[in-house]
This record gives structure tokens, sequence and C-alpha cells, in this order.
């Protein structure tokens, strides 16, 4: 059994016991898209027998994205057209019961002044295909990171991540509910927060999630900080969670921006941030990464499986 037997670990900390990829990751390139950068991608998922990702669209000087489904031919992805496109950022998507359930922020701007944020809202959309996609429920306004999963036992996990909760910057929260049917805005906010994962001036939030073999849940997410001088800091993280009892794994740093190929930054403080996107595990105790990189580009990279550790333990409900 995972007990809750550590401090919590700066962000800091973490790095300094991080040890760097063996090799460094490689670049993914996308065509069709204009002079738009492509980034903050899904991993690839298979829809109707054909690799596709979700990647968010957007030029370098805007923040009025469209996500794009891609489908890869000799290692270029370029959109597929007959799929739908949507106005919203950094995609999502899982199956539950086996409908697709697709899912990104969208940003609502102020009518007078465009260019400013107003605030922004996770929207999720269901379906059997992903012609078909219709939307089903919004999280809370500003909240990012709500991810789902479907529990071994069917019942449905949900994943938040509300902001400035007893002077904190960001948390994640998990809860379980009966079925998709009963996921709603007040749900999101009333689920139960862990509060020994991050410093009150660093956050996180999940990115997306894997039911290993135990019934155990193995989250893939982020961690970040705002350094003295207010440039910003993501890395990948992950942690394991039993998702009955509430116990779980410290969380580990598993990439940073320094792994993967040098390029540019929509902005200069945006220039040490990776955004997990998600992964694809293999047979041989290894995964490839696929992530967002400084708010223009997306990159892979293999890496050792964070959760195989903690696949074989007990589980106990």
């Amino acid at each position: 059994m995972m007990k809750l037997e550590w401090d919590t670990k700066t962000c800091k900390e973490l790095l300094r016991e991080y040890q760097p990829a063996q090799y460094k990751g490689r670049k993914l390139h996308f065509a069709g898209v204009g002079d738009r950068d492509v980034y903050n991608i899904t991993a690839p998922f298979l829809n109707e027998g054909e690799l596709c990702i979700a990647g968010r669209v957007e030029a370098r000087n805007s923040e009025e994205s469209e996500i794009i489904f891609f489908t890869c031919t000799d290692d270029v992805w370029t959109p597929r057209l007959d799929l739908p496109t949507f106005q919203l950022q950094d995609p999502f998507i899982t199956k539950i019961n086996g409908e697709w359930i697709f899912g990104g922020v969208k940003l609502y701007f102020d009518s007078e002044s465009p260019e400013k944020i107003m605030g922004w809202k996770t929207v999720l959309y269901r379906g059997n295909n992903l012609r078909e996609l219709v939307l089903a429920a919004t999280g809370p306004w500003n909240m990012k990171d709500i991810r789902l999963t479907q529990l071994s036992d069917g019942t449905l996990g949900v994943f938040s991540r509300p902001f400035g909760i007893e002077g904190t910057r960001a948390v994640i929260g998990f809860s379980i509910l009966e079925s998709f049917e009963d996921l709603s805005e007040t749900a999101i906010i009333k689920a139960p927060l862990f509060r020994d994962q991050f410093l009150k001036d660093e956050w996180g939030g999940t990115n997306e999630i894997h039911l290993l073999k135990n019934g155990f849940l193995g989250v893939l997410g982020h961690i970040s900080y705002t350094d003295e001088e207010d440039q910003l800091h993501y890395h990948a993280m992950s942690f394991v969670l039993n998702p009955w009892t509430r116990e779980k794994s410290p969380v580990k740093i598993i990439a940073t921006r320094s792994d993967f190929p040098e390029g540019p930054a929509k902005r200069p403080d945006l220039s040490d941030v990776i955004f997990s996107g998600g992964l694809v595990r293999k047979d041989n105790n290894r995964v490839i990464l696929y992530v967002g990189a400084s708010d223009t580009e997306a990159h892979y990279i293999d890496i050792e499986d964070p959760f195989t550790k903690y696949e074989n333990m007990a589980f106990s409900k």
C-alpha cells in the first residue's frame, strides 16, 4: 500500500533529484496550418483505425486558438479536414464507456478590448465518434486542468484544479461520481483537495490519467513556479493515486524543457515551459511523452515509465 510518509518537496528540490533524460526529445512537424504554431498537443490516439493528435493551433502574437485534429504521413502531421475544429485551447481526450470525451479551454474576451482576457472555462464534448461531438458539460469559471477517467468499477474519477484556496496558487482535487451524467460545475467544485503536493507559491495540474492494471490511477501532470524575475518554470510530473483510499505517491518530475531541442518561445517568460500533453505506455517499461514547448512547438521523448513500480502494488477499496 502507498503511505503518506513524506514531506512536500519544493519544485527546486525535485529538480535537484531529477536525472535528465539520456537522449533529447524530438520535435513534431506540422503542415497545413499556415504560419501558425502547433503546441500543447494530446498524445496520439487511435480513431477509426488511424492515429490522430489534437493540437492547439495559434498565431505567435495571439491567444485566440483553434484545436485541430491531425493525422501523420511520412512524419508530418496535417489536419484531418473531415473532422471538426474547436475555438479552444489545450485539448485533451479520453474514452468513457466507449464514448469519446473531448475537451479544451474556452477563453472569454472583453468585447471592448478584444485582446483582454476576462476569464475561461473548461468545456467538454462527447460523442460516439469525433465527427459527432456535442457539448456536454462545462467546468467552473477560471478552472483549467479538469480531467476525467473511468475507474475499474465503471464509476467516474474527476480531477479538478481550483485557484486560490487558502492562499495557494492552485491545487489538485479528486472525486468519484457514479457516471458522466452526474458531472456538473458544483460536483467539480466540491472535489476534495490534495493539500500536500505543492507549496503555496507553486502550482500544478492533471493533464492525463492512465488506469493501471491494479485499479490505481497513473497521473501525468505539471508542476510550476514563478521565479524572482517573473519567469515561468513548468515541468512534467507524475504521481500514482489509489482512488478509493486517496493514498498517493509523491510528485516526481519526469521531464524538463532542457530535455528537448531548443526553440522559440511565445514570450520571453515562457522559455522554460513544457506542458504535458499525454504519454503512450510501451511494453518495455518505457513511455513516449508528448509535450508542448514554450507555447510554440510540440515535442516527444522516450523515458522510463513512471507508473510501473506502482502497478503491482496491492489494491484496496
